[in-house]
């Protein structure tokens, strides 16, 4: 669009025919603004005196968990089934202020609960390479609309896992930053309390150079952003490793594994991250196979730590409500009303032995910057499914997903990447995963399994 070459005007008609053809099947996007075509002809406007912001003109999705001004913002639950926001949040407002425009709203599991993005509002979201499966959660509506060129990119926000597991169940990138690297206002539910040791807002994209594009606007990185983007990628695209002003991860050491010691991994999922190692490895990185300290306890302490917040925050939205609640709600509400209270001492405990685990965990990386493991232990799962099969053994859903939770345990940031895909044709994605706020070595890393492998490819229904 700053070339000319197109117009702001002709990439949205393009995005809303797109829509129009694709999303009946889908049901990625729940909500459109009304006022994206005029939002464009006015970008166009602008462009033509030569005021163009970083995102100018470019349409872009937000997860309904997100307040969007003047749009509905649901978070797939019957409590705010009409509620609009009458503010952007303040991740949305920074991409409105570089010039990106907001198509429209994306489908999340009911209050961004469980890895699906079906909820009793908008029901069901199809995965763009199989649609009989879900595209994951919550963030699912987000990577399916990705990954069929419904739209450019996508805000979500992951607290589980919520952006990388779509992003691999559906071919597409995803970055999960450090906490607070973005601002998590205006997200429901809240994001406050115990919230904040995990919680993150992040964008996905079909590129890597795209998410880094995106997270400069997010987290006010001009350096960043401007490198990004700069028109001559074609330099990045033949040396990965180096960035345009000099930044480069080769000779660092990076850890690879696919046995966290929770959840074992489909035959395909090991592949994958063995490719991405070889990628990395021939890049010039120093791998090594090994298990970092203490991802072992990344499940456990999650559930101690962010489980009681999500059963007090379910018991007080829905207190005498809760016939209003989905499926996954009701199920959650019924298991945690007989599941026994945990003390305050018990979730002291469980705090202060996360900060001394993911303290040690941390300086360990000082030698191991880099990590390479799993997203989760299988690709995506049917619709309705309760288990994934690995091997031998039936994994509960929330168990086969152990590798992208302990990022949020331990606050560390992380991509998912398409590292391949299954003989189904189903798309397998690798996290590589960093120290606290060193999202710029993260990408680095992604970029060179994105160009050795090949990325994001277009799904059988697009």
């Amino acid at each position: 669009m700053r070339a000319r070459e197109v117009s702001p005007v002709e990439v949205m008609e393009a995005h809303l025919r797109r829509i129009e053809e694709l999303n009946p099947r889908l049901n990625a996007i729940v909500t459109l603004a009304p006022d994206a075509l005029a939002c464009a002809r006015r970008a166009e406007s602008a462009l033509m005196r030569g005021d163009a912001g970083v995102l100018h003109g470019l349409p872009l999705t937000v997860k309904d968990t997100c307040e969007t001004r003047g749009l509905r913002a649901t978070s797939g639950t019957r409590l705010r089934a009409d509620f609009t926001a009458s503010v952007d949040a303040p991740a949305v407002a920074c991409l409105r202020a570089a010039g990106a425009i907001v198509l429209g709203k994306t489908n999340t599991s009911e209050l961004a609960l469980d890895y699906t993005a079906e909820n009793p509002l908008y029901g069901r979201t199809n995965n763009p390479h199989a649609p009989e499966r879900t595209p994951g959660g919550s963030s699912g509506g987000c990577a399916a609309a990705v990954a069929a060129c419904l739209t450019p990119a996508s805000l979500g926000s992951d607290l589980v896992g919520s952006i990388r597991i779509p992003a691999h169940f559906c071919g597409v990138c995803g970055l999960r930053p450090t906490t607070g690297r973005v601002p998590t206002v205006g997200h429901f539910p809240s994001t406050d309390g115990p919230f904040s040791l995990g919680a993150s807002i992040g964008p996905l994209a079909r590129s890597v150079s795209d998410l880094e594009l995106l997270y400069g606007v997010l987290a006010g990185d001009e350096t960043m952003t401007a490198r990004a983007g700069d028109e001559s990628m074609t330099a990045r695209a033949t040396s990965p490793a180096r960035d345009d002003d000099g930044f480069d991860v080769r000779g660092w050491r990076v850890a690879c594994y696919a046995d966290d010691g929770i959840a074992p991994v489909t035959v395909e999922t090991e592949q994958a991250v063995e490719r991405a190692a070889h990628a990395l490895a021939r890049a010039g990185l120093d791998v090594r196979h090994e298990r970092p300290p203490h991802v072992e306890q990344g499940q456990r302490l999650w559930l101690e730590l962010f489980a009681p917040a999500t059963r007090q925050m379910l018991r007080a939205e829905f207190a005498g409500r809760e016939d209003a609640g989905g499926p996954s709600v009701r199920m959650l509400l019924e298991r945690r009303s007989s599941a026994p209270e945990a003390s305050l001492a018990d979730y002291f405990r469980a705090w202060t032995e996360r900060d001394r685990l993911r303290g040690a965990l941390v300086e360990w990386m000082k030698e191991t910057p880099l990590l390479v493991a799993p997203v989760g232990a299988a690709p995506a799962f049917a619709h309705g499914a309760r288990t994934v099969s690995v091997g031998a053994q039936e994994l509960s859903i929330f168990r086969a997903f152990s590798y992208a939770q302990t990022c949020n345990t331990y606050d560390l940031p992380a991509v998912a990447v398409p590292a391949g895909q299954t003989g189904e044709g189903l798309p397998v994605g690798v996290q590589i995963i960093g120290r606290p706020r060193a999202e710029r070595s993260v990408l680095a890393a992604a970029r060179i399994v994105e160009a050795a492998l090949g990325g994001w490819q277009r799904p059988h229904m697009v």
